[in-house]
Order: structure tokens, then C-alpha cells, then sequence
């Protein structure tokens, strides 16, 4: 039996119920090992792209788990791959080339840790390889890639998990309770509707624009030995070489993310999108007050955001880190019959205490592990990751566009705006192409 043909028949054992296209909630007790520890051929074989800060975060879980094993890990910096390999052990290959290693070791997870100019490439490369992806955000760099990602998961019968997690864990931010009683009181209709949700440092969530703004006029330095600069640009534009662009600042150019807005916007907004009930469309209207013209290279500050779907639920994000910060005190969630402060606070307080008596939402898959066993998609997955990683970059449609934009929640584009649409369709440096 060749190489090949081994790695593709230990992904059809693994796989099979989604191949058959089967829906199946439990694999036997054989695959799954007594009292849930897996048996003893079928630990998980995990890859890591990207070895730098949250790409060891990912190495640390997969060490941590006894029903994984780390096989392989990538980057283009010497050093960080090198850190990586040996923190794998013996058993664990390093590579410069994640194409190569996807052609060449048995992977049964792979974990897409890069900056996000290299998401789309890495992710559909992945599936396509036959692995599950388990990836980081913002889930793509533009809105156009994003499908991309959904037709590959498609066509390859893979599982897919986003790696923002408040919309399934037990804390959300500062808001002092999780996302379960707030989407149980917005769906009783309790609160009534439209709502408007506003997203602030006032109502817990710093979004960090001071903190991944570019840099302009820097002077040019010579790029370390250790890393291969080509490699690290890869799709994106050729610039000459500063430290800022790259590793731990990259946020901070637009070639490569979107700012705090990208950073943090899938772990915030992801969840008000679940709480709200769109998962399957996005905002029809977007407008910003920001600083313009933003700087074409180096993302910058802005104010504050405003998204309206088509019900007229309203999304309101604030920086308050530039222009007026006039809105503390202000409620998180508010609708016509009440509103929900920061630490679960509410008006009026029998709100509070009627979510004990309403149901609880449909409940979703939140160990990844699971999915990859039970073919079940995961709580996030390129569906609804890629609405909630929408919002983020129809924000930064508006700051970079300086003015209000209609965008069509089916076709994915800007309504009757070209330079808008050249943010959702970004070509790719030669020869990098998503086929």
C-alpha cells in the first residue's frame, strides 16, 4: 500500500459517516475506547500551521489531549519551527512548506494558525488534503474567501471548527453571564424587537484599535536570517521588509488583517449574531465615523461602526479611542419592552429572573473532537463563522470607505459600489490563486 493510500484510508475509518453522507450521532464504542478514551490505534493526528504565539497555544492542547497526537508542524521562520518541533517530541516533523506537508504526513486535524492573509489558501489546501481544519480567526481576510472555504469543506466531506468560542463557552467578556440567558431572553420575544446590541469598551469589550494600528515612514530593515520573508507574504502584495509588519504586529496592516476590528471582532460578534438569530444573513446597511482617508497600508482608528440587517436589529460598535465617548451607561442588548446592562442587569429586574423559566436554545457540539468523530459539525463552523466574519469586514468596508454602503446579504457584495467591492474581490500575488 503506498504512502497515499494509507493517509486517505485511515481518513475514510475516521470519516467515513460524512462520506456516506450519513447523519450518525455516535460511533461504536469500539472506535470511541471504554469510558470515552479512544481505542488504543485510534488517537487523532494533528498538524500546526503557524508555530508563533497562538500556534503554541493550539501545540499546547493537542499535547494536553491523550486522544491526539501532534505529527507535524510549519513555519517559515526557522527559529519558531525549530521551538515547535522539539516541544513535539521525537515523533513530531518540522516543515517549511505546509503543501509539503500536507502531501506527506498522515493528518487527520489540521490546525491554520497564520496571519489571516494565509487562512483561505491554508484552509481550502487542507481539505482538500483530506484533514479536518480546526482554524484560526478572522475566519478569512476578505468576504469573498469565505465561500471558498464552505465549497471546499463541502466537496470534501470535512468538518470544520472557527476558534472563537463564547458562543459555546462559560464566560462572555464583561457582561457577567454567558451567552445562554441572553439568547433565551431575546428569543421569548421578552425584550421585543428590533433590538439594538451595542459592542463597547462601556459594555466590556475593548477593541484594541490603539493596539494594532500600522506604522507609517518606517525605515526599512534587513530581514532576519531565520525567516523567509517571500514565504511569509505569500498572496499578499510585496513589501520591503520593517519588524512591525510582520509576527506579533501583522494586525496592523491591511495586506494581512484588519486591525482590532479583526482581531477581536469574531470572538465578540460572533455571539451577538447567535443571540440575534442570524446565522444565515448579514446586515443590509453599514456606516462608520472614523478618521478618513484611512492610510492605504497601515490600519488606523475609528470611532464607532453601525450595521442594520434588513428588520432594522441594529449592531453598534464603539472603540472609545477616538471621538466622543458619550455613551457610557448605556445597555448592552435594548428593545422596545427592555434592556440588559453589563453583569446580567436588567430592566426591568424581572427580566432577570424569568429567563429561568424559558427553554434552553438547541444545544451545539463544542468539543471538536467530537465532530471529527461523529461527522457532526461543530458550534462555529464555516457557515455561521463565515457570517459572524462578515461583519467584521463590512466594518472595515465602511472606515476604509469613509462613507455608508448597502451591501446584499445573498450575493455577498456591495450594492452599486465598485471601489467597495475591490475590498470583497482582492486578487492574490502570482502564483497564489484559491481554484
Amino acid at each position: 500500500m503506498t504512502k497515499g493510500s494509507m493517509i486517505m484510508s485511515r481518513r475514510r475509518f475516521l470519516g467515513q459517516a460524512a462520506m456516506a453522507g450519513a447523519a450518525v450521532s455516535i460511533l461504536p464504542g469500539s472506535v470511541l475506547g471504554a469510558e470515552g478514551k479512544p481505542a488504543a490505534n485510534d488517537r487523532i493526528n494533528h498538524a500546526v500551521i503557524g508555530c508563533g504565539g497562538m500556534g503554541n497555544g493550539h501545540i499546547g492542547i493537542i499535547l494536553a489531549d491523550p486522544q491526539a497526537k501532534l505529527v507535524a508542524v510549519c513555519d517559515v521562520d526557522a527559529k519558531r519551527l525549530a521551538a515547535a518541533q522539539a516541544r513535539g517530541g521525537p515523533d513530531c516533523k518540522a516543515y517549511r512548506d505546509f503543501r509539503e506537508m500536507l502531501a506527506s504526513e498522515d493528518i487527520d486535524c489540521c490546525h491554520v494558525v497564520t496571519p489571516p492573509h494565509w487562512h483561505a489558501l491554508q484552509n481550502v489546501a487542507a481539505l482538500d488534503a483530506g484533514c479536518d481544519v480546526w482554524a484560526e480567526k478572522p475566519m478569512t481576510r476578505t468576504i469573498d474567501e469565505g465561500q471558498a472555504v464552505i465549497d471546499a469543506v463541502r466537496r470534501n466531506g470535512r468538518v470544520f471548527r472557527l476558534n472563537t468560542w463564547f458562543r459555546l463557552q462559560n464566560t462572555f467578556y464583561g457582561l457577567g453571564t454567558t451567552v445562554k440567558p441572553l439568547k433565551k431572553l431575546v428569543m421569548s420575544g421578552a425584550l421585543g424587537w428590533p433590538l439594538t446590541v451595542r459592542v463597547s469598551r462601556h459594555t466590556g469589550f475593548h477593541w484594541k484599535t490603539s493596539q494594532w494600528s500600522g506604522k507609517i515612514n518606517m525605515p526599512l530593515e534587513p530581514v532576519p536570517p531565520e525567516l523567509d520573508y517571500d514565504r511569509w507574504l505569500g498572496p499578499a502584495p510585496f513589501k520591503p521588509y520593517f519588524r512591525h509588519r510582520t509576527h506579533g504586529s501583522f494586525r496592523g496592516y491591511w495586506d494581512y488583517d484588519g486591525g482590532g476590528l479583526a482581531d477581536m471582532g469574531q470572538h465578540y460578534l460572533d455571539p451577538v449574531q447567535y443571540i440575534l438569530d442570524k446565522d444565515d444573513t448579514s446586515p443590509v446597511e453599514v456606516e462608520a465615523l472614523a478618521p478618513w482617508p484611512q492610510h492605504e497600508d497601515a490600519v488606523g482608528l475609528w470611532g464607532r461602526v453601525w450595521m442594520k440587517y434588513a428588520d432594522g436589529c441594529t449592531l453598534i460598535l464603539e472603540s472609545c479611542e477616538w471621538g466622543d465617548e458619550e455613551t457610557a451607561g448605556r445597555p448592552y442588548i435594548e428593545g422596545p419592552k427592555g434592556k440588559v446592562y453589563p453583569g446580567f442587569r436588567t430592566d426591568p429586574p424581572e427580566l432577570a429572573e424569568l429567563v429561568k423559566s424559558l427553554p434552553d436554545p438547541e444545544p451545539m457540539i463544542s468539543d471538536f473532537t467530537v465532530s471529527m468523530r461523529t461527522r457532526q459539525k461543530f458550534g462555529l463552523n464555516e457557515v455561521n463563522g463565515n457570517r459572524s466574519n462578515i461583519l467584521v469586514h463590512l466594518a472595515n468596508a465602511a472606515i476604509r470607505t469613509g462613507r455608508k454602503l448597502h451591501f446584499d446579504p445573498v450575493a455577498l457584495e456591495f450594492i452599486n459600489d465598485d471601489a467597495a467591492n475591490r475590498l470583497v474581490h482582492q486578487p492574490m500575488r502570482a502564483p497564489w490563486r484559491l481554484v
